[in-house]
This record gives structure tokens, C-alpha cells and sequence, in this order.
């Protein structure tokens, strides 16, 4: 009999925090009052995480993207390299002046110096 009664007692505190939440009246409680100063800084320090973490989940997303957008530069940077080198062989060159019919010879003799005395 005396755990029903302890029993129901405790439903009814249950109910009426419950209620006292729901209406309002909670907070003109002194506790609350009272810690109002640091509830209001665990709030704010809590919206500073949340924003911290949108603007870090920010910056992770661009840091891929550029990072995707550097490895698409370097293979392009490779294969320009590598037609680059290919185009300025001498064969390569001396078949791009034949096409374009200009009138220029390959030297038969590697090329000299011309000294000149200073007096």
C-alpha cells in the first residue's frame, strides 16, 4: 500500500514538472534565474560549434574540389608537356617546314664561333 502511494506521488511530480514546463512557469523558477547567465553562454558557445562545424564541413568540401580540380590540371599540364616535346624534335620540325613549304635547309655542319680581337 505504501509503494502505490509512494508511487503515485512520484507520477504526479512527473505530471506537474511536465506541466510547469508546458506552461511557462518553469523558468520564472529562482534556479533557473539564477543560472540564467551561464545557460545563456552554453547556448551561444553551442550555436559557435554548430557554425564552426558547417564552416568546417565548408571548407572540406572546397579543399576536394580544388584538389579534384588540380589533378585534372596536372594530367593536362603532362599531356601539353609531352606534345610540346614531341612537336619540337628536329624530325618533327624539319616535317612541319616541308608542309608549309617554306625554304629552309637543316645544317650539314654543326655551327663556329667567330672570334674577334679587341684592340
Amino acid at each position: 500500500m505504501a509503494e502505490k502511494k509512494a508511487n503515485k506521488a512520484n507520477q504526479d511530480k512527473q505530471l506537474s514538472f511536465i506541466r510547469e514546463i508546458l506552461s511557462g512557469n518553469i523558468i520564472t523558477e529562482e534556479i533557473i534565474l539564477k543560472n540564467l547567465g551561464y545557460i545563456s553562454f552554453v547556448t551561444i558557445l553551442t550555436v559557435f560549434y554548430i557554425g564552426n562545424r558547417f564552416h568546417a564541413e565548408k571548407i572540406t568540401r572546397e579543399t576536394a574540389r580544388i584538389m579534384s580540380e588540380v589533378k585534372d590540371l596536372r594530367a593536362e599540364s603532362i599531356a601539353t608537356s609531352a606534345a610540346l616535346m614531341d612537336a619540337s624534335r628536329q624530325s618533327e620540325v624539319i616535317k612541319q617546314i616541308k608542309e608549309r613549304g617554306m625554304d629552309l635547309e637543316e645544317l650539314k655542319t654543326p655551327p663556329y664561333k667567330l672570334l674577334v680581337n679587341k684592340k
